[in-house]
């Protein structure tokens, strides 16, 4: 059965990425119709999530904010579609890296982890692989159907990186360190993970929610530097990347700190433009949950 789906959508999905920009965006215009106004997918959540972090923002601004939400989601959506023939030159023009020399220099001393959100596209931050002399990972999560799980990797290889799992990371980290190999790792390092599974709780928008530390845990055992990736949605299909450095040097880092500072840089982010976060995602479920002794951790003086 998972062949037969792939079977069945591979060429639709193909047709999609070689559509030129007029007509690509004009059939994302269609999906956003669908989705938003006949099946409304996860307008509740939107809704709720918006209204939880911006309690004092105007309704009229809050809906503002979630119509454009979806018609940059379904342009995400279908830019990741495009990748499967976006060639380097076009990656190039469509995501431009602002600061690349400082990612350069970080990397000639160590290893790097770059952090980002749900924000813009980050399906194409992979692109950055292709101007660095690192090897490059990005940290992902499975698929279920392994036909579209290989085609991923395989998609994701045509710009020199090699994806891998959270716990086939600090392996990875560790067989570089022994061969003196430079890697470059990236992380979506937003989610909510499971609340029995927390190491740690901090505010997230003003809530206090349960937070990944796993950048952090790698870079302070492991000492490697940590780079923000804060990206820009400049126009319909265009971005730029720029680099934020957070820490040189993981080992010399006070506890929380690199997390603290990842979440603060989200924040900042998010606030500057929200339309572009991703809002479907039920992130502050876990609010008010947390366990006593979480609740009376200090954050770091910044």
């Amino acid at each position: 059965m998972q062949l037969f789906i792939f079977i069945l959508a591979y060429p639709f999905l193909w047709l999609i990425s070689i559509l030129p920009y007029r007509l690509f965006y004009g059939f994302s215009n269609l999906v956003f119709l669908l989705i938003y106004h006949v099946i409304g997918y996860r307008k509740k959540v939107v809704a709720n999530n918006l209204k939880l972090v911006f309690p004092t923002t105007p309704l009229p601004e809050l809906h503002r904010i979630r119509k454009a939400f979806y018609r940059h989601m379904c342009d995400m959506f279908l830019e990741t579609v495009q990748t499967m023939n976006l060639s380097k030159e076009e990656v190039q023009r469509k995501y431009h890296v602002l600061n690349l020399d400082l990612l350069k220099r970080i990397e000639k001393e160590r290893s790097v982890v770059i952090v980002c959100a749900h924000y813009a596209n980050w399906e194409w931050n992979v692109s950055i692989n292709n101007y660095v002399d690192a090897k490059g990972y990005a940290v992902y999560q499975k698929i279920g159907n392994k036909y579209f799980d290989s085609f991923i990797k395989n998609t994701r290889a045509r710009w020199n990186t090699t994806l891998i799992t959270q716990k086939e990371t600090a392996k990875t980290v560790l067989f570089n360190k022994r061969n003196n190999i430079t890697g470059i790792f990236g992380m979506v390092s937003d989610q909510s993970p499971q609340r029995h599974r927390a190491q740690y709780w901090s505010e997230f928008m003003g809530i206090n929610v349960p937070v990944f530390n796993g950048a952090e845990t790698l870079a302070r055992k492991l000492d490697l530097a940590v780079v923000f990736l804060k990206v820009k949605k400049i126009k319909r299909g265009y971005y730029t990347a720029e680099f934020i450095p957070i820490a040189e040097s993981g080992k010399n880092t006070r506890e929380n700190e690199i997390t603290e500072a990842f979440l603060h840089l989200t924040e900042q982010q998010i606030k500057e433009d929200p339309e572009y976060y991703l809002w479907t995602h039920k992130r502050w479920k876990h609010r008010g949950k947390e366990p006593a002794h979480f609740a009376k951790v200090k954050k770091p003086t910044k």
